[in-house]
């Protein structure tokens, strides 16, 4: 995974869509999928990256926003903790050209969670 990745915040008609990309990856992660709104075809790429999904921020968040989308919402706050309790950080340009750091990114995925923003929603996206 690239140090520096890329994240873009987009607006649904019912509210915030924050979608990351790490655009040096070596697999989708599951990018394209979740934009689409095919939460289970993002698991299945997701899985498809190997054992980079378990150790890369990245991937876990987009882990916890496919497992959100597809309403496995225990499983996607482990994939988001995961992302918080990293050890690496990564900085994560926002559409709107803001710096965000991967953690602050997982903790929003955890307060979507909390707040039930991913019902109905689109959600965090790593590509």
């Amino acid at each position: 995974m690239s140090l520096i990745a890329a994240a873009a915040l987009l607006v649904a008609a019912d509210g915030p869509v924050m979608i990351v990309s790490a655009p040096e990856a070596d697999c989708t992660m599951g990018y394209e999928e979740l934009v689409s709104g095919e939460g289970r075809e993002a698991l299945r790429a997701i899985e498809q990256c190997g054992a980079a999904a378990s150790d890369d921020p990245a991937l876990q968040i987009n882990h916890g926003v496919a497992l959100a989308r597809v309403g496995e919402f225990d499983a996607a706050r482990e994939s988001f903790t995961a992302a918080v309790r990293h050890a690496d950080r990564f900085d994560l340009e926002t559409a709107s050209g803001d710096w965000v750091d991967s953690r602050v990114l997982a903790r929003k995925g955890l307060a979507m969670l909390d707040s039930g923003k991913f019902r109905g929603y689109e959600a965090l996206a790593v590509r």
